[in-house]
């Protein structure tokens, strides 16, 4: 006999993903989220680190400018700056963390590149272990993440470097 799987939290992205008011990005950077409910995990002059609320992998981060900016082009040398060293912090906090083998670190630059929020330009930071693809997402189009991503950002925060 087969087991459903439950993943409750994907209902709300379907049912809402098109009526997304504002960005995302401009109201997590602008601390307009209530903290109990943010994905932040640092701050940083001019981005911040975030938690991908429809994750690729446990503990999937993304590092956002602050300002709304669609275009690689259009970051100052200070936004890119603060981007790659956050990068590299984050990728610090989420080994010692959760001890991943390998990383996908990117950018997808345009909505056809896969880019969901292609105006507000966001780079991915996948942890990746040995064997974390399995039979799920082919046979029943679902991701098994293994914990809620609140604990997530809390346990990342406190390994923030």
């Amino acid at each position: 006999m087969t087991k459903p799987l439950w993943a409750p939290w994907r209902l709300d992205y379907i049912e809402h993903a098109s009526e997304q008011d504002g960005c995302v990005f401009c109201a997590e950077a602008a601390g307009e989220i209530a903290d109990a409910e943010t994905l932040v995990v640092a701050r940083g002059e001019h981005a911040c680190v975030l938690l991908n609320k429809f994750p690729y992998a446990a503990g999937h981060l993304m590092v956002a400018p602050a300002r709304h900016v669609g275009d690689l082009a259009e970051l100052t040398d200070a936004e890119a700056a603060e981007i790659h060293g956050l990068t590299v912090r984050a990728v610090a906090a989420l080994r010692a963390t959760y001890r991943p083998e390998a990383f996908n670190v990117g950018w997808n630059l345009g909505e056809v590149a896969g880019g969901s929020i292609a105006a507000h330009l966001h780079e991915h930071i996948v942890p990746r272990w040995g064997g974390d693809t399995n039979f799920m997402p082919v046979l029943a189009d679902i991701k098994v993440i293994p914990e809620h991503l609140l604990e997530t950002r809390d346990r990342l925060r406190t390994a923030w470097l």
